[in-house]
């Protein structure tokens, strides 16, 4: 099967699994990863490494390397592979996409600097960021929008000067959260970037976030149960051929594992860790642990996860076959 790398589809960002002395779990990551790859022919032809779900935040840059290598090696051949660059520096940010690129990244995830959250930022800081990691590691970018409540986000008049003026830029993933600003961003940036893919990231509102017309979501719930993701994506990529019942059904479906892991909320650390419960739970995981400051669940939270996979009808993986 030829690469055909796209910025329309679902990516997955993958959790990453770990041993007891929290280093990197290397042989159950690409079981993980061949269960991910079953998926291609469902619509999911890539994935994200080094996202938030993928602890991106808890991992050396070392690691960021490595599980990139990784995710290449296994899927590589057939998927598009983004990893996720996050950093407080233009020069380093543009040496993580480098080496990004090196490992077998098809692209990257340029995450704001995190400074951007408390301090704000130069209304003119975030395209010449973006184009300066574009020009110099000469590696083609999803753009990482924050939500719009936060300093750190980017507003539309400057997505589309991205858009228009950096060519490396395919794609923007829409984190806006707040529902008017993000119908009327999607739609203004449709109009001025027609060729510009937007995919959603809100796993707690997945199947309302897809309603404006998206192409596709970047959400670690995807790397979770992606059944019930890619069976929805079915419904909401192709209107014409299914009716709004179809819709909230398969919205009804996802509704409880989405509540255990996300509780109404954006995802966090926390809503991180009970994902990676969910895929200890299916058998995909041995082990939930997370990289501290992220703590152990308690009991209740691993019974709410528990009690989120059931009613959606969500069992056990049988991992082994894909070793």
């Amino acid at each position: 099967m030829a690469k055909q790398v796209t910025f329309k589809t679902i990516f997955p960002a993958v959790s990453v699994p770990l041993n007891d002395d929290y280093s990197i779990n290397e042989e159950e990551f690409r079981l993980y990863l061949r269960w991910i790859k079953s998926f291609y022919n469902r619509g999911i032809q890539g994935l994200v490494c080094n996202g938030h779900t993928g602890e991106i935040t808890g991992l050396t840059r070392a690691e960021r390397k490595r599980v990139t290598e990784i995710c290449a090696e296994e899927c590589g051949d057939i998927m598009t592979i983004i990893s996720g660059v996050n950093c407080e520096n233009t020069a380093e940010s543009i040496e993580m996409a480098k080496e990004a690129k090196e490992a077998g990244a098809d692209g990257i995830l340029l995450m704001p600097p995190h400074m951007w959250l408390r301090f704000g930022m130069n209304p003119d800081a975030p395209f010449e960021y973006v184009k300066d990691v574009a020009e110099d590691a000469d590696i083609d970018i999803i753009i990482h929008l924050y939500p719009a409540m936060t300093k750190a986000n980017y507003p539309v008049e400057t997505l589309i000067k991205m858009c228009k003026e950096i060519d490396h830029v395919k794609c923007i993933k829409m984190g806006t959260r707040v529902t008017p600003i993000y119908e009327h961003d999607v739609r203004l940036l449709r109009q001025e970037c027609p060729d510009i893919s937007l995919i959603t990231c809100h796993d707690e509102t997945l199947c309302v976030s897809w309603f404006p017309g998206m192409d596709g979501a970047l959400i670690g719930f995807a790397g979770c149960v992606p059944e019930l993701i890619t069976d929805a994506w079915e419904v909401f990529k192709n209107p014409d051929k299914h009716s709004l019942k179809e819709a909230q059904e398969a919205s009804n479906r996802i509704y409880p594992i989405s509540q255990a892991i996300y509780g109404g909320g954006q995802p966090s650390g926390e809503a991180h860790a009970r994902l990676k419960e969910a895929l200890k739970q299916r058998g995909i995981f041995k082990s939930a642990l997370m990289r501290k400051p992220v703590l152990p669940l308690d009991q209740g939270q691993k019974d709410w996860v528990e009690k989120g996979l059931r009613l959606s009808g969500l069992g056990k993986v049988d991992i082994n076959q894909f070793r």
